[in-house]
């Protein structure tokens, strides 16, 4: 049922015409009709019967009375059906009167969503020619529903062909809608071309190579200098000044005695230390003198 629910809206409870030989049937093989019906349909269901086929048990001869009224209290629990033959004198066969009802305009299109169990084969022949037309029958003590017949097979390939089609033009007309909104912003690319081109940019950035990040080393130029050279290299500055001094007044210089007294008094107590150092150093360099033995 799911077919003919997706193909021609069918929803429960099922509406399902009942023939007189499928309530016979059910009866002699001790069936629960309803119960039956509904496992067989996978759902709840509405049971109808025609006023023919009421009066098709009224007419059994060759059945026990107390059968026959079991029959028809069956039947008076079902939904009446009215096909408005009840005013001829003897009731209809059930193909005429099941084709009154299922396609009284014989446009072979089942408007109403009925469902038929009959056990006439005739009725069948007749229904696989209307689309949409689930069939039920009882074999053996139990019920089957026939698969779905050539027509209604071919009604829904064509409704899906037609919707297929309907969703290619309405992805068309997106698209040019679409277009023509671009061109009236002054935009040339469009929403797809601009996609591929940002996917495009992408994989170039992507590719380019990045530097390796790593520790840098300090600025030269913020590098503090080590205090220990900077005095030594005064020490030298200073030492090379008083030796230079020393010898241009050993040569007659007029000036070295000048230059010697504007001297840093700091410097001269920075010199004597140094001859104080250079002093001791002499002393411990002299040789002990050994006693004989």
């Amino acid at each position: 049922m799911a077919q003919f629910e997706m193909t021609f809206g069918f929803r429960g409870p099922y509406q399902v015409l009942i023939d007189a030989q499928v309530i016979q049937d059910t009866e002699k093989f001790k069936m629960d009709l309803v119960g039956g019906l509904e496992r067989t349909l996978s759902g709840k269901v509405k049971p109808m019967i025609t006023q023919c086929s009421i009066r098709h048990l009224y007419l059994l001869k060759e059945v026990p009375q107390s059968t026959k009224e079991a029959l028809i209290l069956t039947a008076k629990t079902m939904e009446r059906r009215r096909c408005n033959h009840h005013v001829l004198d003897e009731p209809l066969s059930t193909l005429e009167c099941f084709n009154s009802v299922i396609d009284p305009k014989n446009s072979l299109t089942n408007k109403n969503r009925y469902v038929v169990a009959s056990q006439d084969e005739d009725v069948r022949r007749y229904c696989r020619g209307i689309k949409g037309v689930p069939l039920v029958y009882v074999k053996r003590s139990v019920m089957i529903i026939e698969p779905m017949a050539t027509s209604s097979v071919n009604a829904r390939e064509g409704m899906e062909r037609e919707k297929f089609r309907s969703g290619l033009k309405t992805r068309a007309t997106e698209l040019v809608g679409k277009r023509k909104r671009d061109e009236d912003d002054g935009d040339p690319v469009t929403g797809e071309r601009q996609q591929v081109k940002s996917i495009t940019e992408g994989d170039e950035k992507a590719g380019k190579k990045k530097k390796a990040k790593g520790p840098k080393g300090p600025n030269p130029l913020s590098v503090k200098k080590s205090k220990k050279a900077k005095v030594g290299e005064q020490n030298d500055q200073k030492e090379e000044t008083r030796r230079g001094g020393i010898l241009d007044e050993a040569l007659g210089d007029p000036d070295a005695g000048e230059r010697q007294e504007t001297r840093d008094p700091v410097t001269d107590i920075i010199d004597g230390a140094f001859d104080e150092t250079q002093d001791r150093a002499a002393k411990r360099k002299r040789k002990r003198k050994h006693k004989s033995e």
